[in-house]
């Protein structure tokens, strides 16, 4: 298994809590880090020192680290166009020698939109279909060949497609818990599908959903990975996971219940159900990102068990 340090810097973040974070995930052995694409606090906090950019971030860390997979979860279709994520995303590629993967969503965050201006329409699922649609398009065109693409949203005429990505084709991680359209997006471009935050129940639900499009796609079952993600709050004793938890501002039983909660062999429990459905993959959600502490405890006493 795959195991990820996932971040929401838009609690409250800097680009050096980031860069510390990232830096520790790859000294310990996690084998990605990925972050969130937002712009504006959720809930009461006040978001102190404010938003960062994912891609100017990701862009950054991909000069800051050496190993360590470097990704969004996930980027939303309304925030860019396809044409410029795709630059983004090839660049960034390059910069890290071949490390990306980008994770891509509707969006569902109208406050944020507001605050920013970034229309924010009712409908968003065909921009993501089309921005799929173009941005793996013009990652796999080959050198010296152009890519056009026409629908009700965009269009492009002759795109150079440039510049190239190192990875080919480069990872792109597809989730949701729509019963329909959503495996079958994922089974159309995803190299992943992500079953979100769920329960043991909830995700076996949308895997079967996602594993049978999948095949009803005639794509080779082997092609496509599968992840969860859960907020985690672990740690030696009860105490501990309790201390962690209110710091993330959440209690010790949500996180058992929806997340990756309790002590270590909890959580190394709650992996192993996963791991028997079919998950490869599996995203930490941190939020207390100064805890370091926390990152190591899962690194040695988690992970090993588990991997």
């Amino acid at each position: 298994m795959e195991f990820c340090i996932f971040t929401e810097p838009q609690q409250g973040a800097s680009y050096d809590t980031l860069l510390a974070t990232a830096q520790a995930a790859e000294d310990l052995g996690f084998d990605g880090w990925f972050r969130s694409d937002h712009y504006l606090v959720m809930g009461d906090g006040d978001g102190l020192p404010g938003p960062t950019d994912a891609w100017t971030t990701l862009a950054a860390l991909a000069r800051e680290t050496k190993r360590v997979r470097l990704g969004t979860l996930v980027s939303s279709a309304t925030y860019r166009y396809p044409g410029i994520l795709a630059i983004q995303v090839a660049q960034v590629d390059q910069m890290s020698g071949g490390r990306v993967e980008l994770g891509l969503g509707t969006g569902w965050y109208e406050q944020e939109h507001r605050a920013y201006g970034i229309p924010f329409p009712a409908k968003r699922f065909g921009l993501l279909e089309e921005q799929l649609a173009i941005v793996s398009g013009l990652l796999s065109t080959p050198l010296g060949e152009t890519f056009s693409y026409s629908g009700e949203h965009y269009t492009l005429e002759d795109a150079p497609a440039l510049p190239k990505p190192v990875q080919s084709p480069v990872p792109l991680i597809v989730g949701g818990g729509g019963p329909k359209k959503t495996p079958a997006l994922a089974a159309k471009y995803a190299t992943e599908y992500n079953a979100g935050f769920a329960t043991v129940a909830d995700v076996e639900a949308k895997l079967g959903r996602t594993k049978a499009a999948v095949a009803e796609a005639g794509r080779d079952a082997a092609s496509i990975k599968y992840s969860v993600a859960g907020t985690t709050v672990t740690g030696a004793d009860e105490a501990t996971v309790r201390r962690r938890a209110d710091a993330t501002g959440t209690t010790p039983e949500d996180v058992r219940h929806g997340g990756f909660g309790g002590t270590a062999s909890e959580v190394v429990d709650k992996i192993g159900t996963f791991k028997e459905m079919g998950i490869t993959r599996v995203y930490f959600q941190v939020m207390d990102l100064a805890d370091l502490d926390h990152l190591e405890f899962i690194a040695q006493e988690v992970v090993p068990q588990v991997r």
